[in-house]
């Protein structure tokens, strides 16, 4: 964890694998909610949680039936705001827009 002007930075590997136990229909809406949860779980003190729209491309590039398995992201948590800002660390592969 490397620490800038009260600003945390960690990179974190997001397991999305849990979605696809469930319906195929709605994946990538429940791969966002889930990215947002495990952000809430190891971010306690974080009060809002803002996610980058690159983040939101990403899980949606091959569909709303098919997210990746996995999300490598960045988290900036400001501690004077309390606010976590999560970044996409690696770009989507399959070059959709």
């Amino acid at each position: 964890m490397s620490e800038r002007r009260g600003v945390d930075v960690d990179v974190h590997v997001i397991p999305l694998k849990r979605v696809y136990f469930g319906r195929r229909a709605n994946r990538a809406d429940r791969a966002i909610r889930l990215v947002r949860k495990y952000i809430m779980r190891h971010y306690k003190e974080a009060e809002k949680i803002v996610i980058d729209p690159a983040v939101n491309v990403h899980i949606w590039s091959k569909g709303r039936e098919k997210p990746p398995r996995r999300v490598v992201v960045e988290v900036r948590f400001d501690k004077e705001s309390r606010t976590a800002k999560v970044l996409l660390v690696r770009p989507s592969k399959h070059g959709r827009k």
